[in-house]
């Protein structure tokens, strides 16, 4: 049996076999810190998000005050409040919107320990997803992960908010009404669920604009974290 002679082209194949098997290595730990660096940047994103949003409209105003999210009559019913507002009954009226405002007020504390929780089971996949998707790609999981059961969170307190008011019920009534007839939406057609849908198009509008904002200037946030994860996006 002939003994391998190690010659200098041997240790220089040995060599460059060790070297590729570092680099490699370092490559591999890399990708995973880089993984693990974007689920923390997208957890924090996240966490931002859902804060400023629940903080945003979750007090007085906060829907109300607020023309790009607050809560209309739903198209359908125009007409039915003209005819009051005609027979003097503005007040009325008013007092309907501004309680279908305060119910989503209202509610909208309640969807914080969902979001968050949300957050704490996000997977790596996701976080790898969120960084790479679009401009509200952080928006989109909640959405997904948090809107079915934040409406069931939601409608027992819309629906205990606006009952206080007696117009509601007659809401209801003419609704279903104009419903039959093509007139109203089906998922408007009790007030309690329009507004509950309402406060969750809300609440998901107002994370989209935090990360938007964090998208467009990570550095601003004044986090290390999202500028070196969102930086470069």
């Amino acid at each position: 049996m002939q003994r391998r002679q190690f010659t200098p082209a041997l240790a220089a194949l040995l060599l460059a076999r060790t070297a590729g098997v570092a680099l490699l290595a370092r490559a591999t730990n890399a990708f995973a810190l880089g993984e693990t660096q974007a689920a923390s940047g997208v957890r924090a994103a996240l966490e931002r998000g859902a804060d400023s949003a629940v903080s945003i409209l979750g007090k007085p105003g906060g829907f109300l005050d607020d023309p790009r999210v607050k809560i209309p009559l739903p198209a359908g019913l125009d007409r039915a409040a003209s005819m009051l507002r005609a027979i003097g009954q503005q007040q009325r009226v008013d007092d309907l919107v501004n309680s279908m405002n305060r119910a989503a007020e209202m509610a909208v504390p309640a969807a914080k320990p969902l979001l968050l929780n949300a957050v704490h089971e996000m997977s790596v996949e996701d976080a790898v997803k969120i960084v790479r998707g679009g401009d509200t790609s952080v928006t989109d999981f909640f959405a997904a992960k948090t809107r079915a059961p934040l409406g069931e969170k939601f409608l027992p307190i819309v629906t205990a908010e606006t009952q206080k008011v007696s117009l509601a019920a007659k809401y209801n009534a003419v609704a279903s009404k104009g419903s039959a007839f093509g007139l109203v939406k089906p998922e408007d057609a009790n007030v309690a669920q329009y507004v509950t849908r309402k406060a969750l198009d809300g609440l998901f509008f107002m994370i989209a604009q935090e990360e938007r904002k964090i998208r467009a200037d990570p550095v601003g946030t004044g986090s290390a974290l999202l500028k070196s994860v969102f930086g470069g996006h």
